[in-house]
């Protein structure tokens, strides 16, 4: 982030959604006010292409860890029949115990720092959902696929958990992410292509919520916190929807209430 802040000049500047040290691909930034936004990217659904080592499991559920017993006898090498049929069970809704060796808080301390010190780490399950769980290719012990989930999913438990189904341990090798909600790493700039002209506007991270389209009256409105009745609403919506004035510039996020716009993030404020 030091070098982001250097190159465009501002203090003002967050990340969303953070990738594991081992990891590559798409990270959003944040810039300015837009920082305030970071909730409502963080919600979307993530894609990535992960590929897994069969035959043993890790501490850490990737490459980084320690093996967790000896590596499986290549008579348990599953067949391709078998993977798919794993992969095509792994999909739904349902909870997910984070790792161990995770960024989760535990006593206001992070959980992988409990873990290292050698403790008993047992993080509460939450829910997921796993949209899709696609093989892309298989070549024992490798397993490469791709798959999108909801936030707060660990590709690396998806790892072990496909090593347990298939009776031959697994832990992750590598991971990329590829896309959050609509915004596609192909689309995305590298650190030394990034220029102040290679921002996007706010509303392009946006794309995914319901938006209402407000005058300039209401959108200097929205600048003081106030709420709007002036609205122009495409779809009924009961989460947050982004309020856009003429120019297609996002002022505002915000819920409905009573037939009123209620900002909850400002990005515009009144002069």
């Amino acid at each position: 982030m030091a070098r982001v802040r250097r190159v465009l000049g501002t203090r003002a500047v967050g990340h969303t959604g953070t990738l594991d040290p081992f990891a590559t691909g798409l990270l959003v930034v944040l810039v300015g006010r837009a920082t305030r936004l970071a909730r409502f990217v963080e919600q979307q659904a993530k894609t990535y292409l992960a590929t897994a080592r069969l035959g043993g499991a890790t501490t850490t559920d990737d490459a980084t860890g320690e093996p967790l017993g000896p590596p499986a006898a290549l008579a348990t090498m599953p067949g391709l029949a078998d993977v798919q049929r794993v992969l095509a069970a792994g999909t739904g809704a349902r909870g997910q115990r984070p790792p161990a060796y995770s960024a989760k808080h535990v006593a206001g301390e992070r959980a992988y720092a409990r873990a290292r010190r050698g403790e008993t780490v047992e993080l509460a399950e939450v829910p997921i959902v796993v949209q899709t769980l696609e093989l892309v290719r298989y070549a024992y012990p490798e397993l490469q696929f791709r798959t999108t989930v909801s936030a707060g999913t660990y590709v690396r438990v998806l790892a072990r958990e496909l090593g347990e189904a298939l009776g031959t341990g697994a832990h992750l090798t590598a991971l990329r992410r590829e896309a959050i909600g609509a915004l596609s790493v192909r689309d995305a700039v590298t650190l030394e292509q990034l220029t102040p002209a290679a921002l996007r506007s706010p509303l392009a991270v946006l794309g995914h919520l319901p938006r209402v389209d407000v005058s300039e009256a209401a959108a200097r409105a929205l600048g003081f916190g106030q709420a709007v009745r002036e609205l122009e609403l495409g779809a009924a919506a009961d989460g947050p929807v982004a309020a856009v004035a003429p120019g297609e510039r996002l002022v505002a996020v915000g819920r409905l209430q009573g037939g009123a716009f209620q900002p909850e993030v400002v990005l515009e404020s009144a002069s």
